[in-house]
C-alpha cells in the first residue's frame, strides 16, 4: 500500500492518507532532531523525555521535547538498543562490548550476559523486557561484527529474572528488532535477511514456543519493532509500516530517511518518535503505545 510523499512545511513534513479506522485523515510528520551519525535504539522514559543512541559517535543520546537534544552518556561501548522494565531500569545492547546491560536509577550499570556457553555474542543489537523481568535480545552481526564472530549462528535469547541464559532461536537470516504483545503473551522478531517478522508464544516462565511466520515480503529492511494497545505491530523497514496482530498491511506512512527504530512516547504515549539515520521524527497517531 503506498502512498504519496512528505512535502517540507514550517518545518513540519505532511503526509496525506486515506482515514484510519481510528477517524482522521491526515498525519503531521515533524523532524525534532537532525545531524546525527546515526540514530538508533530509541526508549521513553519515565520522567518524559526521549532516550536514543548515536551509534557512529558512540553515545547515548536525550531529546526532550520543546528543549531539544543534548549528549546523555559517552562511551556507551556501541550502544545501539535500549528498553524500560517495570522498574525504570535501562537495558542496553551494548555492539561494541557484545554485551547486555543494564543501568539502575543511580546510573550503575550490570553486565547481565556477554557470552553463551563461554563464548561472546557476536553483537547484541534490540532488547525488549515483559512485566515480570523476563529479558529478551536478539545478536546477529553486521559489518565488519562478521570478522570477530566467536558464535557459529546468529541468535535470539531469553534471559530469565534468575539471570539463566538460553537460545530461543538460532534463525538463517539475522535476528534484529525485538517487541511484545500487549500483555507479553506473544514475541515478535523482525529477520533483516528474510524480510520477515516472526512470532513466538510465551508462557507464564517466559519460555517461548510455536515458531511461525507472521509477516512477510516486507518492502525494505525490517529493523525495530513496537506494538500499540490494540495489538498492531509498527515496523521500521522501506517505512513505518503498520500491521494488524494478523499480519495484514494497513498503512505505510514514508519518511524522507529510512527508518531503523520506533517507541511510542509523550505524556498519552500518542506520539512515535522514530530514529531514521540522522534525524528523529515524531508522528502523532491516534492509539497508544503498549
Amino acid at each position: 500500500m503506498r502512498f504519496p510523499g512528505l512535502v517540507p512545511a514550517a518545518g513540519l513534513l505532511a503526509l496525506w492518507v486515506p482515514a484510519w479506522p481510528q477517524d482522521f485523515d491526515d498525519i503531521r510528520i515533524e523532524k525534532v532532531a537532525e545531524k546525527l551519525s546515526y540514530a538508533e535504539g530509541p526508549v521513553w522514559m519515565p520522567e518524559s523525555w526521549l532516550l536514543f543512541c548515536d551509534v557512529p559517535s558512540n553515545r547515548l543520546m536525550k531529546f526532550v521535547p520543546g528543549e531539544g537534544s543534548d549528549v546523555y552518556r559517552t562511551d556507551s561501548n556501541g550502544a545501539i538498543g535500549n528498553a524500560l522494565d517495570a522498574q525504570g531500569r535501562l537495558y542496553t545492547c551494548e555492539s561494541h562490548a557484545r554485551r547486555v546491560t543494564r543501568t539502575d536509577k543511580k546510573g550503575k550499570i550490570e553486565v547481565l550476559a556477554d557470552k553463551f556457553e563461554g563464548k561472546r555474542f557476536n553483537a547484541p543489537n534490540d532488547i525488549t523486557v515483559r512485566h515480570d523481568s523476563h529479558v529478551y535480545f536478539t545478536d546477529p552481526a553486521f559489518g565488519s561484527q562478521m570478522d570477530t564472530r566467536e558464535l557459529n549462528f546468529f541468535g535470539v535469547y531469553h534471559l530469565t529474572p534468575k539471570g539463566d541464559l538460553e537460545v530461543i532461536a538460532k534463525p538463517k537470516g539475522r535476528p534484529n528488532g525485538i517487541t511484545l504483545s500487549p500483555g507479553g503473551k506473544i514475541l515478535y522478531v523482525a529477520n533483516s535477511d528474510e524480510k520477515r517478522i516472526y512470532a513466538y508464544d510465551l508462557d507464564k516462565n517466559g519460555a517461548a514456543s510455536n515458531e511461525r511466520v507472521l509477516i512477510s515480503n516486507i518492502e525494505g529492511v525490517p529493523d525495530g519493532i513496537r506494538t500499540d494497545e490494540k495489538g498492531d505491530l509498527y515496523v521500521a523497514a522501506k517505512g513505518v509500516l503498520i500491521y494488524t496482530p494478523e499480519g495484514k498491511l494497513i498503512r505505510e506512512i514514508g519518511l524522507a530517511e529510512k527508518p531503523s527504530n520506533l517507541v511510542f512516547g509523550d505524556l498519552d504515549l500518542q506520539s512515535v518518535y522514530v530514529t531514521a539515520r540522522t534525524s528523529i521524527y515524531r508522528i502523532r497517531v491516534p492509539v497508544k503505545g503498549w
